[in-house]
């Protein structure tokens, strides 16, 4: 007879009585637990709606600040209302269960969303000047309603979540009772089972339970089990198991080594892929220069040519003034040499210049992986007032205001680091709308929540702006997106991007066209570097 069938025998009704028990416990313990939790989800829940009606306030009450002292310059941080945003979404996945508070969330979104129009539209009347339009529209009754719908709404979600917690908190109050009336039972009940069980299951078992507690020892000691116990009860079902999980450890043990042995295999391939990459870099790298000197003959011929081409039209004309032709023939050659050849002449030796400074930016962009930076603290703020100072006729030129906010130390190479604030603050000053005074902010920001090894720097400027279609090439070589307003190949902001790769961050932009453009880029903390990083001589392979 099978051990269960003896223990239900002899303990069937005790036990039958004693689940029962247990069961109301864990029952208990669960609705209780989960009354509980949904009453400190109710708080979670108002909390964050707090935490969302708080900042529109605080806003419209810093508007009307604005109003009334015609703050022309104040502007509602992007931050905050993502922030607004980012909270009615997690307030969303709270009250996912709740189809209607989702949809008073929503609503929420929605009046909120009507508010921060109705905020932007005040500002922009404040920066054009428009004072008495803005207050016309604060004495308005339709703009208290706007923040007003905003407030109706978070009340309406609150009221809802405080009647769901009163009833949640009662819930759990009445399940914790229940659960203490039936621990008490079930305690009880318990040791009176277990002493009669343990007296009437103990005898007749101790040799072979010793006999499998040996082999489960063995087994976890990686040691050859004994033989089976013989039998069919649980015992010994449990012994076959031991068995052949001591046979499934051994087969584990095989496939572990054939595991590393192609662990192995795979490591040397990729060493061997990555050498193959090294060695095609190379190659690309040799190819653009054995290009670019190649191309070069050419272009000093052409050019060289053309110049002669020019003395020999000078030649031509000093001749043709010298022949006996007739002076319809005369005006004819003539107006061919001036108009026709020259203008000819013109274009080849424009495009040779231009295939030239090509050649140029594919030899800087290629040098650029071939730097090797020596890596220390580097003082930001430093960085920028030279890269100012080296363009201050530029700025004057142009009228333009530059803001300089407190920038810290980082970690990283200070030659790479001047090029790329060099590039993008430059960017900013011929790019500029000279329709309008110019502004040019730098300055850093918050970074990304739990990334606290990365410093954030924007270089923020209300120039042309860039059109949302070409944000995507931006960072791409050879890319002109306002090609006629200063001269250069379209490679700089390329330069940009794998320096700052290459310092382990990286770079963006958020542009308005007509508005402005601010490029962000993030950079290793000078404190989160390792402090015996080796210091490496900066070298540049000469072409």
């Amino acid at each position: 007879m099978r051990l269960t069938t003896k223990g239900l025998l002899l303990i069937a009704i005790p036990a039958l009585f004693e689940l029962a028990l247990l069961a109301g416990v864990v029952e208990a313990e669960a609705s209780a637990t989960d009354a509980e939790r949904w009453a400190l989800h109710s708080q979670v829940v108002l909390r964050q709606t707090t935490a969302i009606l708080e900042p529109v306030q605080f806003e419209s009450v810093r508007l009307r600040g604005s109003a009334v002292g015609g703050d022309a310059g104040a502007a509602t941080p992007i931050a905050m209302w993502m922030d607004i945003d980012r909270r009615i979404d997690q307030l969303v996945e709270l009250v996912a269960d709740n189809p209607s508070q989702v949809e008073r969330a929503v609503r929420i979104r929605q009046a909120i969303q009507s508010y921060r129009q109705w905020s932007d539209r005040i500002q922009d009347l404040l920066r054009s000047g428009r004072r008495a339009d803005v207050l016309e529209r604060f004495r308005d009754p339709g703009a208290e309603a706007v923040l007003d719908q905003v407030r109706t709404q978070v009340a309406a979600f609150q009221q809802e979540e405080r009647r769901l917690d009163v009833a949640r908190t009662e819930d759990a109050a009445a399940a914790r009772a229940r659960q203490q009336r039936l621990i008490v039972a079930a305690v009880t009940g318990s040791i009176l089972f277990v002493a009669i069980a343990f007296v009437l299951l103990a005898r007749g078992l101790r040799g072979r339970l010793a006999a499998l507690t040996g082999n489960a020892r063995r087994l976890a000691q990686n040691q050859p089990l004994a033989p089976l116990i013989p039998g069919t009860d649980e015992i010994a079902r449990l012994d076959a198991a031991l068995h052949d999980t001591s046979r499934r450890l051994l087969e584990a043990d095989r496939m572990q080594a054939r595991f590393q042995s192609d662990l192995a295999r795979r490591a040397g391939e990729l060493a061997r892929i990555n050498e193959t990459l090294r060695q095609q870099t190379q190659e690309n790298e040799m190819f653009i220069h054995s290009v670019s000197h190649d191309l070069r003959s050419p272009l000093v011929n052409l050019q060289g040519f053309s110049k002669e081409l020019i003395h020999a039209c000078d030649d031509l004309r000093a001749a043709v003034r010298a022949s006996s032709l007739t002076d319809a023939q005369r005006a004819h050659i003539e107006r061919l040499v001036d108009e026709d050849i020259s203008e000819a002449l013109r274009y080849l030796q424009t495009a040779v210049l231009r295939a030239s400074h090509i050649i140029d930016a594919l030899l800087r962009l290629s040098r650029v992986g071939r730097v090797e930076y020596r890596h220390q603290h580097v003082d930001v703020g430093d960085i920028v007032q030279r890269v100012i100072d080296a363009m201050q006729v530029s700025i004057r030129s142009r009228g333009a205001q530059i803001v300089v906010h407190e920038l810290p130390t980082v970690w990283g190479d200070a030659t790479a680091l001047e090029q790329v604030f060099g590039n993008l603050i430059g960017n900013a000053v011929n790019y500029l709308d000279p329709a309008r005074p110019g502004r040019i902010e730098i300055g850093t920001t918050a970074g990304p929540l739990g990334v606290h090894s990365l410093r954030i720097f924007y270089v923020k400027d209300n120039g042309l702006g860039i059109a949302e279609v070409a944000l995507p090439r931006l960072f791409g070589a050879f890319q002109r997106l306002h090609g006629n307003v200063a001269p250069g190949e379209g490679i700089g902001l390329a330069l940009v991007r794998r320096m700052v790769e290459r310092h382990g961050g990286r770079v963006w932009a958020e542009s308005a066209e007509g508005v402005g453009t601010t490029f962000y880029l993030s950079l290793p903390q000078a404190e989160q570097a390792t402090r015996d990083t080796p210091e490496s001589v900066v070298s540049e392979a000469k072409t």
